[in-house]
């Protein structure tokens, strides 16, 4: 990186060389004084733009086109980032999620409705690796606006990279969303309800994810003074 000194020196040296040539050049004939104090100005003016511009250090790309890095794949995403965004924003207004389709229920207590199918050979199973994009909201905070109910934790805000990842069956995460979980796909989307007496158990074994916000604490702390039924948003974006 060049020194701003140098920048600052090479810069006045420029401009002593263009006054010394401009009067060089006042030998030959003159022009009227007004032309001559107008010219001398402009290139006075011109000079140090155009010695900075040359000299000031422009932002490095490393030979890189970052016009090209919005086609390169990312981890995890076969298609590359661009065609995912692609699909992303074309999947953003499917008529079939506002189908009122009824949640299909488990034994355990356990609905859910699939609102993608996903894609490929791998299925969220026992044993499995899995990561996801999830909100949770306490179904008994609901409102108009969020008739689900209000959320207290997204990956999207409470984790560093949108992403929280575990392993199916180890304990790690409340049985109930596991259970819901069973059979997706790769970008499958599901909305699972897990009924309050399975939170209840699950805060006792340290098995929900916590919020890092004010303001998902709060509803956290809050829930457990309800019914305690969750709602969790999940979007599968890796498995193994």
């Amino acid at each position: 990186m060049i020194n701003t000194t140098i920048i600052v020196t090479l810069a006045l040296a420029l401009l002593v060389s263009c006054n010394a040539f401009s009067l060089n050049n006042s030998k030959t004939p003159k022009a009227p004084k007004t032309e001559i104090d107008n010219s001398r100005r402009q290139l006075f003016q011109a000079a140090p733009i155009a010695a900075l511009a040359i000299l000031l250090p422009q932002p490095a790309s490393a030979g890189i086109d970052p016009s090209a890095l919005k086609t390169l794949k990312v981890e995890g995403d076969e298609t590359g980032a661009a065609q995912r965004l692609r699909q992303l924003e074309a999947d953003k207004d499917r008529p079939e999620d506002k189908l009122d389709i009824p949640f299909e229920q488990l034994k355990s207590g356990v609905s859910y409705r699939e609102y993608r199918e996903g894609k490929g050979e791998a299925v969220v199973k026992d044993g499995s690796k899995v990561a996801v994009e999830m909100t949770i909201r306490c179904k008994s905070f609901a409102t108009a606006n969020d008739p689900g109910g209000l959320k207290y934790y997204s990956t999207k805000e409470d984790t560093d990279f949108n992403e929280l990842a575990w392993a199916v069956g180890r304990g790690e995460l409340l049985p109930g969303l596991e259970e819901g979980m069973m059979g997706m796909h790769k970008g499958a989307v599901r909305r699972i309800e897990v009924p309050g007496m399975m939170v209840f158990a699950a805060r006792k074994e340290n098995q929900l994810p916590l919020a890092t916000t004010k303001d998902g604490k709060r509803r956290f702390d809050s829930l457990f003074k309800t019914d305690a039924t969750l709602l969790f948003e999940v979007l599968v974006t890796r498995i193994k």
